[in-house]
């Protein structure tokens, strides 16, 4: 169940990014959305485990390995944001 909402709030911060502050607008919105998810993904499932408590709480969720997720979607969108304007693809 986290991992669904890791990919939600990547999606959402992609859409956001690209829908409300022009970040990313030649990629389109689906792209940036999809860049989020996966960086969400990543964030959530490899880089938070290194950082917070290895014992999952007794609800399944984390809201550390969320911020983490949302960070490393942002950093994402922000390198595809960097990669588009340097080579013009």
């Amino acid at each position: 169940m986290e991992i669904i909402v890791w990919i939600l709030a990547g999606g959402l911060l992609g859409w956001i990014g690209c829908a409300y502050l022009g970040v990313n607008t030649q990629r389109g919105v689906p792209i940036s959305a999809a860049i989020g998810a996966f960086g969400a993904l990543i964030g959530g499932k490899a880089i938070a485990p290194m950082f917070t408590a290895g014992s999952v709480p007794a609800s399944g969720f984390s809201a550390d390995a969320l911020l983490f997720a949302a960070g490393a979607a942002a950093v994402c969108l922000l390198l595809g944001d960097q990669l588009l304007r340097r080579f013009d693809l």
